[in-house]
């Protein structure tokens, strides 16, 4: 068990004050985090999507800022832009909101592919170029990009491509009935997000960062994720499989996992558990087949009925 382990217990608990009954959503949110990923979430207006950003933003002592996509966005909007300062007689640049430790791109297939690619470029360099200059983003930098799966009008869907850049793609859903009931009373007397603690501060998620990669995967281990992937360049229904790059992703994600779980290695059943959202989202469905976007989730979940798990041994893992 890592020394932050802890701290990341109570960091899940602490969000979960505000986003009920979310915790799995919640844990996947801060394994895209301590990974160096992006999360994609698609989901209805009101179930949270706001307030889980804001949560992790505020539990983990993070800047936090918001861009609402609209068709009018610019890429400057996003990146920043260099404005001429008539007293130094200098261009001095202006930090857009890509400038942050956690941003919230709200509805991000509402704006223009040119508005997107800005966004979606800086989440996969690091840095943005402004009029020729290279400007490093934060560390640690989280995206979290919504998506309404409903209304499709007037909207820009984003290539597959540009889908590769997010770990993960998440769903809330709706509360049930006692999860709505708990909500209400929490809320009763005013928002609690306003007084979450801060649990853990940005020096110490880079140091998790720096420790995500250390956790062991086994040769079983690596052989089951390249089975699941190579898998899905086979399914019916299925146009294009999975890249190596999702390989990568869904090693990556399964490290962090295991290390927010407290595991010093990855075992089979985190990789099982993430398959689905790292990878659906990678598909890229028969034009004759394309429907709710949860269809490539439920088709990763059928095939790793079939693909048999390892078990790994105890000796070389300890």
């Amino acid at each position: 068990m890592n020394h932050y382990a802890e701290k990341i217990y109570r960091m899940i608990d602490t969000v979960e004050e505000v986003v009920i009954g979310k915790r799995q959503a919640i844990t996947l949110t801060l394994t895209a985090l301590l990974a160096r990923g992006h999360v994609l979430i698609e989901d209805v207006p009101g179930v949270g999507k706001t307030m889980l950003v804001k949560a992790m933003a505020r539990a983990t002592g993070a800047d936090f800022k918001r861009i609402q996509f609209t068709p009018d966005l610019l890429p400057s909007d996003v990146t920043g832009v260099s404005i001429y300062n008539q007293h130094t007689k200098e261009f001095e640049f202006r930090a857009g909101p890509v400038m942050s430790h956690i941003l919230l791109a709200d509805e991000i297939n509402r704006t223009s592919p040119k508005t997107q690619s800005a966004l979606l470029e800086a989440m996969e360099e690091g840095n943005v170029t402004v009029d020729g200059y290279t400007h490093e983003l934060y560390e640690p930098f989280l995206v979290m990009a919504t998506q309404n799966p409903i209304e499709h009008g007037g909207t820009y869907p984003l290539p597959e491509a540009q889908l590769d850049r997010f770990l993960f793609r998440i769903t809330l859903g709706y509360p049930n009935q006692e999860e709505e009931l708990d909500m209400l009373e929490r809320m009763e007397g005013g928002h609690p997000i306003d007084q979450l603690p801060e649990v853990v501060d940005i020096r110490d998620i880079q140091q998790m960062q720096r420790e995500v990669p250390s956790v062991f995967v086994s040769e079983a281990v690596k052989q089951y994720i390249v089975s699941i992937v190579r898998e899905t360049r086979n399914l019916d229904q299925v146009e294009l499989g999975v890249s190596p790059r999702g390989t990568i992703a869904l090693l990556r994600a399964a490290q962090s996992y295991a290390y927010v779980q407290g595991m010093p290695y990855v075992r089979p059943d985190d990789v099982k558990l993430l398959a689905p959202y790292v990878l659906g989202h990678r598909l890229i469905m028969e034009s004759d087949v394309l429907g709710p976007q949860g269809q490539a989730h439920t088709l990763i979940e059928r095939m790793l009925t079939r693909i048999a798990v390892p078990a790994i041994r105890k000796d070389i893992v300890t």
